[in-house]
């Protein structure tokens, strides 16, 4: 019987893989990973095949939800097959699938997690995970058409006074990466058609680019003040708190050098 290993890579770069992570995939037969669910900026994949001392095939969106991941479960079904996944594996990513075939399949699977963007995001800003409501997803606007999702998640974690996370679109044939800059600007949109007092200009938001890089950078602070701040590069991640613990101020004063005022928002 073989074996099907999900390994989670990590957020930035190949030395995330937890030593765990690393020494499963050396010892792999075959070695898959998928680099469209997130752009690792820092990651560079023949630095990885070097420190795995394997060849790793790269597996396409279309090969894992149109192929159903066949050429990977057809390696697990006589060896151990390996799936590098950037964050952790079975996080904000469909393969949840691909893990049910290959176990309806009779092959073993075996999960290494690795650090996530959703405990990247709460470490870094200091908000308080049991706080956070739905995540929700940005995507690119297809010509005129402005998906109306994020702001009706948005709209409903802050009726219950919860936190929202809001992954960033990302086009990865394009290696692009959807800005703080660019979400704003499209909940702008919605907001001017909705008129809801939602996505406010005086709103506090938190700007995050670059988790567990060397470079992160987090700041928060009323809407237009991050709209207009410079993230960097990406990939970046955006934050709506909803009512704050005066913790949760404190952290964010210290470290995302929101102000002092925010402390009148503690609840």
């Amino acid at each position: 019987m073989g074996e099907l290993v999900f390994v989670g890579l990590g957020l930035h770069d190949e030395k995330d893989i937890s030593l765990r992570g690393l020494e499963e995939a050396k010892n792999g037969d075959f070695i898959f990973a998928e680099l469209y669910t997130s752009l690792m900026q820092g990651l560079n994949l023949k630095k990885l095949e070097n420190l795995l001392g394997k060849k790793i095939v790269l597996i396409s969106r279309r090969m894992l939800e149109e192929r159903n991941g066949k050429q990977i479960l057809a390696a697990a079904q006589k060896a151990k097959a390996i799936f590098l996944v950037p964050g952790d594996p079975l996080i904000a990513t469909t393969h949840v699938d691909l893990r049910i075939r290959a176990e309806k399949a009779g092959i073993r699977t075996r999960i290494i997690h690795s650090a996530s963007i959703i405990s990247a995001a709460m470490g870094l800003s200091g908000l308080q995970n049991y706080k956070f409501g739905r995540s929700v997803t940005i995507p690119f606007t297809n010509g005129d058409a402005v998906l109306e999702t994020p702001y009706n998640v948005i709209k409903a974690n802050l009726e219950r006074g919860l936190h929202t996370l809001c992954f960033l679109d990302i086009r990865a044939k394009e290696k692009r990466c959807m800005t703080i800059k660019e979400a704003l600007e499209t909940l702008l949109t919605i907001e001017a058609k909705k008129r809801n007092g939602v996505i406010l200009r005086n709103r506090l938001v938190v700007g995050i680019a670059r988790a567990s890089s060397k470079t992160p950078l987090v700041k928060a602070g009323p809407l237009n003040e991050v709209l207009n701040h410079d993230f960097g590069s990406p990939p970046h991640t955006l934050l709506f708190p909803g009512k704050l613990h005066f913790m949760e101020a404190e952290a964010l004063i210290q470290l995302a050098n929101a102000t002092e005022s925010i402390r009148k928002q503690v609840k």
